[in-house]
């Protein structure tokens, strides 16, 4: 799919788009159209989300069209060669990017795996049969720092196969992450990056939270939190160059405001699919239930944003994914990893579709765009 799903699209729906000789506008979707709501009311789209009701102040703006919907997708994917064209950025601008990591059962037992593998995708398979079925069957249904957990914890450490890993998946406090830096994350068409090292990867198709300076949730989007398996597996400590690459974050397409139609409940019912189609005809498949999710959005909110951790302009945070490929792409026992040129396709109910193409994180637009050049253009354009 090389859209972005939204084109009869319902609910109030913002983003932002790169403007020649302009630079950055925000945006809201109309009748096909890209309406360019930027104003000194709502410079940046921290400062719309800080409005006690975005959706309400989204409604009562105008401006002038940026142009259409599918004229502006169609320039998004030429910008990969020529970034200086029009195209979609990611919705957010001045928040932080943070990111909740090990929220499914699933994606736990995978984790385990990444770390007794040492980051070897050949040892993985083994080890995966040996210890696969006992983990997962025991944590599927567990609240995390429940009586149980705890009991589960024992039974685990009993047995040898405690992990870090889990005690973030079942124990009392949620793993929270900066995934990238202010300003870097790319919007749909843009390429992602994987570190030029890196032999283990994969995408992880996730919902992204809106939430704003004082904690409160204002929207939501779809993101892919681009994994590099091999680089964590090695070493924890490695997280952040597991995650934090040029391009290594994607946001989109459009931030979903709540309202009276869309809010928490919806995304707590969220369907995630992905697809990812190689050059070389590979083609792969899959699924995210947010219904499955071992910790409630909202609680890892409240352990992101909280008396001893404030964001004054707010943050966008990943929920963590289902989706673990374990599949072999080339050779037996390897399971799945990203090749250049992978286009990445990831949609979820009521949000759209997120896609990107994979290459190299030397390979992509250097990030050259940050808060400095941001606060410089508008003041320049007489928005501050």
């Amino acid at each position: 799919m090389t859209d972005t799903g939204l084109n009869a699209a319902s609910g109030i729906l913002v983003g932002r788009v790169w403007v020649p000789d302009t630079g950055p506008v925000l945006v809201t979707l109309r009748e096909g159209d890209l309406v360019d709501i930027t104003s000194r009311k709502v410079p940046t789209m921290r400062d719309l989300l800080e409005m006690d009701d975005p959706a309400a102040t989204v409604a009562e703006l105008d401006g002038p069209v940026v142009g259409s919907l599918a004229d502006v997708e169609t320039e998004s994917l030429d910008a990969q060669s020529d970034p200086s064209k029009r195209h979609l950025l990611a919705p957010n601008d001045l928040q932080a990017v943070k990111a909740a990591g090990v929220t499914f059962a699933k994606s736990m037992v995978e984790r385990v795996i990444e770390e007794r593998a040492a980051g070897d995708p050949n040892a993985a398979r083994a080890i995966r049969d040996r210890i696969g079925a006992l983990i997962g069957a025991s944590l599927s249904d567990i609240e995390p720092g429940s009586d149980k957990a705890a009991q589960v914890k024992r039974a685990l450490q009993d047995e040898g196969l405690w992990s870090q890993y889990l005690e973030v998946g079942i124990g009392p406090d949620a793993e929270v992450f900066s995934k990238a830096q202010t300003l870097s994350a790319v919007g749909w068409g843009a390429p992602v990056g994987l570190h030029p090292k890196s032999v283990w990867n994969n995408p992880e198709p996730e919902i992204v939270l809106a939430v704003d300076s004082t904690g409160r949730i204002k929207g939501a989007t779809i993101g892919n939190d681009v994994n590099l398996r091999d680089f964590e597996g090695r070493s924890a400590l490695l997280l952040s160059k597991a995650k934090d690459n040029n391009a290594s974050a994607a946001i989109g397409p459009f931030i979903r405001l709540f309202d009276g139609s869309y809010g928490m409940e919806q995304v707590r019912w969220a369907e995630l699919t992905m697809t990812v189609e190689g050059r070389d005809g590979y083609r792969l498949t899959g699924h995210s239930s947010m219904s499955e999710i071992s910790r409630d959005p909202a609680d890892i909110v409240a352990q992101t944003i909280n008396e001893n951790h404030q964001y004054p302009d707010g943050f966008m945070l990943y929920l963590g994914t289902l989706f673990a490929p374990t599949d072999d792409r080339d050779v037996a026992g390897e399971g799945f990893t990203h090749k250049v040129g992978d286009r990445v396709s990831i949609a979820a109910s009521d949000l759209g579709v997120l896609v990107n193409d994979v290459r190299l994180s030397r390979e992509c637009p250097p990030w050259t765009f940050g808060v400095s050049a941001l606060m410089r253009n508008l003041a320049g354009r007489g928005l501050l």
